[in-house]
């Protein structure tokens, strides 16, 4: 297991490289401004629809009801009950999209209504919606297909899938004077991209004869799936509903306030791609199979791994943005159409979302303690409460600290989330930490305590080095402090691991 998440964590490492050139690319062509603005409000709403019926409500509901027909009927009846899903997930995203393309207007103004009177900035992302609404057809098919490449051990092409995005948007990007702004092309690049990725997988899924087919749904078949996948909607949408309430908000703020927002979150999304949604990726179908075996111990092994292994890599980077957030920004995106002032209200906001990292990545391990018994229910309430508690910091702190204050009510909603899922799981003894967790959080905590004393001490003298290198100054730095930060951390995570006696080569592979 361990082996095939640090493979899904590799290829979505690679991909968050690639959208970081993505992003160099978008914010040097558009900056943080009106086409920027409208680009990023056209590309959340598909965004938003493949979080909530795709990867996070989909996975939950169809990977252990397709884990339970393979173990328990055979490949036959797998294939059979994937292949009606596939049919009745085509169905329903074809009227989806018909009803985008003939009302995008409601669909933007619903996520946007500060653009009612900016009347060119709303114009541009409804015909941008347009474009970019088919990359959610293509998503939630592509989603299918990984499900069941995952159930079957194959993880590591629907990991690499999303490298094609990125490609395929910075070559549009290259050719964006062919069309009408950068943003068109953009969206251009993004909705080809979805048609490769999911070409990709189909083309794989044929190769082990995986491949589902059309075929009338039989509801005494999916009935335990759609059973679990009204919570798991409702579940997967209370965080979407709070990044609505960001794009919402953020719209009523002047021109940048959205482009902000969404160049902070994009980099925080880093080590929650990279480590985070690897971790439930890999987890939930291995505790799945596992637990479909009879194997409890096993399934609960496996989950206090998975979380060990993820708060190790995780904190270096909430390290990193609680500590030098704006040097990150300017360091990687000052150039161009991009200001220090853009880098520094992006900072602020990275900050902010940087204090609910460690929740955020730990979540879908968490909920992995109830999905993979089948459970979506409570995980679904749990969602709803974090929801309630984000959106209402969200009211309390728009006024004063606008789009940082979003990013903090975000942190606050998300370690409510976890706190609860993981209280309810020892309780009712879905999950029990053991000795190997535990001293990997600690030696992990003893390590951030080193890399933020270096961060102190080190910042000052990287930066009078950086500014040797003119326009690159900040670049420099945050190279060079990243490079010192990288051995402080894993040197003194190593050290204390070992004092503490734990291999973390035998932790790799599952044993303590």
């Amino acid at each position: 297991m361990m082996r095939n998440l640090l493979s899904v964590g590799g290829f979505t490492l690679l991909s968050r490289v690639t959208g970081f050139l993505r992003d160099v690319m978008l914010s040097a062509i558009m900056g943080a401004g009106l086409v920027s603005d409208a680009f990023f409000i056209a590309q959340r709403l598909p965004n938003s629809f493949r979080a909530i019926f795709g990867e996070g409500a989909f996975n939950a509901a169809y990977v252990p009801c397709y884990s339970k027909a393979l173990e328990q009927q055979g490949p036959r009846a797998a294939m059979r009950f994937s292949s009606q899903v596939f049919t009745l997930l085509l169905a329903s995203q074809v009227v989806l999209l018909l009803v985008v393309w003939i009302f995008p207007q409601a669909f933007v103004g619903l996520i946007a209504p500060g653009l009612d009177d900016r009347p060119e900035k709303l114009a541009l992302a409804v015909s941008m919606t347009r474009i970019t609404f088919p990359y959610l057809l293509f998503m939630t098919l592509f989603t299918l297909h990984q499900g069941t490449l995952n159930t079957h051990g194959r993880f590591a092409l629907a990991a690499f899938a999303p490298n094609l995005m990125n490609l395929f948007m910075m070559a549009a990007l290259a050719v964006a004077y062919l069309f009408p702004n950068a943003g068109v092309a953009a969206s251009w690049g993004l909705v080809l991209s979805g048609a490769a990725q999911l070409g990709l997988l189909m083309w794989q899924a044929h190769g082990l004869g995986l491949l589902e087919r059309l075929e009338r749904p039989r509801w005494a078949e999916v009935r335990a799936f759609f059973l679990a996948l009204g919570p798991a909607v409702l579940g997967s949408g209370a965080g979407q509903i709070a990044i609505f309430a960001d794009t919402i908000l953020a719209s009523m703020l002047p021109d940048g306030g959205v482009s902000s927002i969404s160049y902070a979150e994009r980099l925080y999304q880093l080590p929650v791609g990279v480590i985070g949604v690897a971790a439930g990726t890999v987890l939930l179908p291995e505790m799945s199979r596992k637990l479909a075996q009879g194997d409890e111990i096993g399934a609960i092994g496996a989950q206090n791994r998975t979380m060990a292994l993820t708060i190790a890599l995780a904190t270096p980077f909430f390290i990193a943005f609680m500590t030098m957030p704006e040097l990150i920004m300017g360091g990687l995106f000052l150039r161009g159409k991009f200001t220090a002032q853009d880098a520094l209200a992006s900072g602020d906001a990275l900050s902010a979302y940087g204090g609910g990292l460690l929740a955020l990545v730990l979540i879908a391990s968490a909920r992995a303690s109830f999905q993979a018994r089948g459970d979506t229910a409570t995980p679904m309430r749990i969602a709803l409460t974090g929801l309630a508690v984000n959106l209402l910091f969200k009211v309390i702190l728009f006024a004063p600290l606008g789009a940082v204050g979003l990013a903090t009510a975000t942190s606050i909603g998300l370690w409510v989330n976890f706190a609860v899922l993981i209280g309810i799981a020892l309780r009712d003894g879905l999950l029990r930490f053991d000795e190997t967790f535990v001293k990997v959080a600690v030696a992990s905590a003893a390590a951030a305590l080193a890399l933020a004393i270096t961060v102190l001490l080190a910042r000052g003298p990287m930066l009078h080095v950086g500014g040797h290198f003119g326009s690159q100054a900040n670049l420099i730095a945050l190279a060079l402090l990243s490079a010192m930060g990288a051995l402080a951390y894993f040197g003194a995570l190593l050290a204390t691991l070992r004092f503490l006696g734990i291999d973390l080569l035998a932790l790799r592979r599952g044993r303590r």
